[in-house]
């Protein structure tokens, strides 16, 4: 692997590699105003939120990497301490992106990316109208990490006043991937779309303790054709199956009458997981693997 000493690589180079890496990250489309009531609106990526109590979110408008000068998003929010972080749609990224356009001082990026600014309720800056999930928070803190290019400008802000579309909810209340169908970006020119098959769930081992990809049996770790991804699955199953339940096991009877079956079963199992069959794929596996 390639080693890299950041202190002592060029910065402009580390930059692409760090976001190149660090992916996908969600976009702040930021809406603040300066002192003298002209708005701004520019999407920033080093984004993302930091707990509830209170509800807090971070993002940073970097320096310059070129000249360190610092952009007007950071100089109005040292003026007015007020922002609204509006969420950016795949119908909406094009605009969103036309927004981070250098333009003078002063320059209405809402009328340069046809975008629509509305009232918010609680602070001075306007919400995106076209966003269906938009964020008015006040500035708690900003930190200067340098003050040298490239380097970060941390807004601390406290989230006072959210606005949902209620067309991205599911029937539970909860905001819904696939309506919400949001964008991330990556390196480069590169966004990624969270929608459609890009979404995908995982079972979170919060409620329970699996019993880990250590304790499963060694023809199983060693699978040739079980992924990591697959032994992952099955650690995070709360106990091996009893001898009882492996009495029980039937194969198919195309694996059944097999001899040397044992790579078969191996694809069996992970057919019977990618159905989200998990025990059953357990059972197979430790009965027949």
């Amino acid at each position: 692997m390639i080693q890299i000493n950041t202190k002592d690589y060029i910065y402009s180079k580390l930059d692409k590699i760090m976001l190149g890496g660090v992916t996908p990250r969600p976009i702040a489309l930021a809406s603040t105003i300066d002192k003298n009531g002209n708005p701004n609106l520019s999407p920033f990526s080093c984004f993302n939120t930091f707990g509830v109590n209170p509800s807090t979110l971070i993002f940073s408008p970097s320096r310059r990497g070129r000249d360190g000068s610092s952009k007007h998003t950071f100089e109005n929010l040292k003026e007015v301490p007020e922002v609204v972080i509006n969420a950016v749609t795949y119908s909406m990224v094009q605009q969103a992106s036309l927004s981070s356009t250098e333009y003078p001082k002063g320059v209405n990026e809402f009328l340069k990316s046809g975008l629509t600014p509305i009232e918010s309720v609680s602070v001075k800056p306007f919400r995106v109208k076209e966003s269906p999930f938009q964020l008015e928070c006040r500035v708690r803190d900003i930190i200067e990490t340098s003050g040298l290019p490239g380097s970060a400008n941390l807004i601390i802000c406290e989230a006072i006043t959210i606005h949902i579309d209620e067309k991205i909810l599911d029937e539970d209340g909860i905001i819904d991937p696939q309506k919400l169908d949001i964008v991330g970006r990556l390196g480069s020119n590169y966004y990624v779309r969270a929608s459609g098959d890009a979404v995908f769930s995982v079972t979170k081992p919060l409620t329970t303790i699996g019993i880990g990809v250590d304790s499963l049996p060694e023809s199983v770790r060693m699978s040739k054709v079980l992924t990591g991804n697959d032994l992952g699955i099955l650690g995070n199953i709360e106990s091996l199956p009893t001898s009882e339940e492996l009495k029980q096991v039937i194969l198919p009877s195309d694996l059944a009458s097999l001899t040397d079956k044992k790579e078969q079963v191996h694809h069996y199992a992970q057919k019977l997981i990618a159905e989200k069959n998990v025990l059953e794929a357990l059972r197979v596996l430790v009965a027949f693997g």
